[in-house]
């Protein structure tokens, strides 16, 4: 497929420099910091979208010197993969940018000095006392960090503007996300917080509404009348690793359907929206998740189906069970592996099923969005050898190979009748070459701009929530699940293949 091309058209086109601003992250000795967030920072840096005045401090209560703190990251940075230009030359101008602050979110007396720190150093700088504040703590910290900004009024001793970026999970049921809403709304506006998914960071998680709102040829079937059935996966071949702590309390529910899985289904099933923007493309995202028909507790067993992974073979390996994990207790009935079948009550998509499966220890990586359209009718083959067509397919594939695939029907050369499958393929990285920004990349950078277009909005975190909550508590009402009922290496429990067979239908194989 061919590049673009200077006649093609750009859309928000990502060149703008970044305000100058303090972004303090706190949980800076952690593993995301190191893995995700200084990689996305020093990617920026090197491509130059970062002001020439700007701050990176990291806090932690780990007891770091500041030297200490760089080499760290320096290190780090190096041997990373997402690190996509590392030269010791650009890394001696990165470093100059970077400092560290020992303290503890849950003393108040910390967040004083924090602010101190902020005045002291954009004095020295010459550069605004503007904070974008990033929560890459645990989650159980995220309330005595945000309580401890209001009660030392932070953002009140500071001259310039705030934001905060909070990780997922937010919240583990509606009640708890709608205390860290309130707890949030008593230091921020709703437009000074940004709820993060990394996957709305992906390129092609990004491209849904380009491919669908750009093209002429496939919004007008992008609907009930032309669409069978939709499926959307999200596939881990690694297991919880050494997540067991958080992993017992979330599963693989409130772990990946309720937030990635749900946001995909709402910017695959969104209405288009008024402008390329961030409040009308969020208004149309909420709306789908608001249009979610409930699954009541009585109705879990028919529209959900959950899994453990056993012992088996991965990727050649052999790879130890759920309950033999660290940090797992030995009889979890916790699920690592979730399918469920979920209706949209709208105009758009009334009577279309939405197949969300999601489960770790699978055969292999992959998240993919497949879109089957239903299958042409049999009368004009009924005199021919033809006695079946498969239904065509579009998947948007967001990992680990981002692209779009589609499969069609086509004669097979000879003398006989017969049809074929004909697979057209296209991949970002050989129609393109260059990779595009990383999702943290993206993510920052946006929140940096103050752009929250690809931020989970207060009203859809608790729409999502409001639609899960129902489906933990019919677990709860349930005989205990007999766990482990599938292999690792496998796709995934019977029940799963039984609960989709019974419609007629199949999963798809990546």
């Amino acid at each position: 497929m061919d590049s673009l091309n200077q006649d093609d058209c750009v859309v928000n086109e990502v060149s703008a420099k970044a305000e100058s601003a303090f972004l303090i992250i706190f949980g800076a000795s952690g593993n995301l910091t190191a893995r995700k967030l200084f990689p996305a920072v020093y990617n920026l840096f090197d491509a130059g979208r970062l002001e020439d005045k700007f701050c990176i401090t990291g806090v932690a209560r780990s007891s770091f010197t500041c030297e200490g703190f760089k080499e760290r990251i320096r290190e780090n940075l190096a041997d990373n993969q997402e690190t996509r230009n590392f030269q010791e030359s650009t890394w001696e101008k990165f470093a100059r940018h970077i400092n560290y602050v020992q303290a503890d979110g849950r003393n108040p007396g910390d967040f004083v000095k924090l602010a101190e720190f902020v005045k002291k150093k954009a004095e020295e700088l010459g550069m605004p006392e503007n904070v974008l504040l990033y929560l890459a703590t645990p989650p159980t910290e995220y309330e005595e960090i945000i309580l401890n900004l209001e009660k030392t009024g932070f953002t009140g001793m500071i001259k310039g503007w705030s934001r905060i970026v909070v990780e997922k999970p937010f919240g583990r049921d509606l009640k708890s996300a709608e205390k860290l809403n309130r707890i949030l709304s008593g230091v921020f506006s709703e437009d000074q917080v940004y709820r993060i998914d990394h996957y709305l960071g992906k390129e092609t998680v990004q491209n849904i509404m380009v491919f669908r709102f750009g093209n002429g040829i496939f919004e007008p079937v992008w609907n009930r009348r032309y669409i069978d059935h939709i499926q959307i996966l999200i596939a881990e071949s690694a297991g919880v690793e050494n997540r067991g702590k958080y992993y017992e309390q979330a599963g693989a529910l409130r772990d990946m359907v309720q937030n990635h899985m749900l946001q995909l289904l709402a910017l695959t099933a969104m209405e288009p929206p008024v402008a390329f923007e961030s409040e009308a493309i969020r208004d149309e995202t909420v709306k789908v998740v608001k249009s979610i028909k409930p699954i009541q507790c009585n109705q879990v067993s028919d529209y959900v189906v959950s899994g453990q992974y056993d012992s088996g073979m991965v990727n050649g390996k052999e790879v130890s069970g759920y309950r033999n994990e660290a940090f797992v207790t030995p009889d979890s009935n916790t699920e690592t592996y979730t399918a469920l079948k979920v209706f949209i009550d709208n105009w758009r998509w009334a009577g279309v099923p939405f197949y969300l499966r999601t489960g770790k220890r699978l055969p292999s990586r992959a998240t993919e969005i497949a879109i089957y359209f239903k299958q042409a009718p049999l009368l004009l083959f009924r005199k021919t050898d033809c006695n079946r067509i498969e239904s065509n397919v579009l998947v948007l594939r967001i990992q680990p190979d981002e692209g779009i695939f589609m499969r069609f029907g086509a004669k097979v050369p000879g003398p006989s009748f017969r049809i074929g499958h004909v697979d057209m393929d296209f991949s970002y990285k050989k129609s393109f070459g260059e990779a595009g920004l990383t999702a943290y990349e993206r993510l920052l950078y946006d929140f940096m701009l103050g752009d929250s277009s690809l931020f989970a909005r207060r009203d859809g975190i608790d729409a999502m929530w409001k639609f899960i909550d129902p489906i933990t508590e019919g677990w709860k009402n349930c005989a205990p699940p007999v766990f482990p009922n599938y292999k690792a290496g496998t796709w995934g429990p019977e029940a799963a293949e039984e609960f989709i067979g019974k419609d007629g239908r199949s999963w798809r194989i990546p």
